[in-house]
């Protein structure tokens, strides 16, 4: 018997039961086919009931599913039977307010889309491996605010060294993943670190060229 209560996924659909984000943490479905047709049937199981004031419970495949619907989105998390009904719902109740915070109350898929990075680095911070981590709706948007705030960081250290260079100005806006922000950031900053040490090498060269004249003068 396992200790810590652990969650077998975490789903967010739209109204009409597509898949807006998901992340499984078990092997009870193996395929994206098994995952899809669990969340069909997860979704036809609940769409009719009133789950926006509260958290809902309902059984499916032998695991327990809790729920909340906010606006057009429909957020669950699984566990197995033996698990809590209580834990999960703080759990979930924790991961729908931290996704309010970081859409600042547009709760719709419209923005969840649009943030869709936000909602998977929420995910990871709220469950690793099926564990639970966090279940404060602060602590997490906090974190996650706080890798947002460092790829932006990032990104106005990259504008200044192009500002300051004759390297093409780069238009980070279009990356909407702050993980596809980093890649490019990064391989600035290598283009950077590369040119920079161009700039030293060369300057070295030409002081020591200095040198050699001024001695040949003499």
């Amino acid at each position: 018997m396992e200790l810590c209560p652990c969650v077998k996924n975490i789903l967010l659909l739209d109204f009409e039961g597509k898949r807006v984000a998901a992340k499984y943490f078990c092997d009870d479905w193996p395929t994206n086919g098994a995952k899809e047709a669990f969340e069909k049937a997860l979704f036809n199981k609940t769409q009719k009931t009133n789950a926006r004031s509260e958290v809902e419970v309902t059984m499916l495949e032998n695991n327990i599913v809790v729920y909340k619907f906010v606006q057009d989105l429909h957020f669950f998390i699984t566990g197995g039977e033996e698990e809590n009904e209580v834990i999960l719902a703080t759990v979930l109740q924790g991961f729908v307010d931290a996704v309010g915070l970081l859409l600042r109350g547009n709760v719709e898929k419209r923005e969840a889309l649009e943030y869709l990075d936000l909602i998977l680095l929420c995910i990871d911070e709220i469950v690793d491996g099926g564990i639970i981590l966090e279940t404060d709706a602060n602590i997490i948007a906090g974190k996650v605010a706080s890798h947002s705030t460092v790829a932006d960081g990032l990104s106005e250290q990259v504008l200044q060294f192009q500002r300051a260079s004759s390297l093409p100005a780069l238009n980070l806006e279009k990356y909407k993943s702050c993980w596809d922000k980093l890649v490019v950031i990064t391989a600035v900053s290598t283009i950077n670190f590369f040119l920079r040490s161009l700039q030293t090498f060369s300057q070295a060269l030409a002081t020591a060229r200095e040198h050699l004249a001024r001695s040949l003068l003499k």
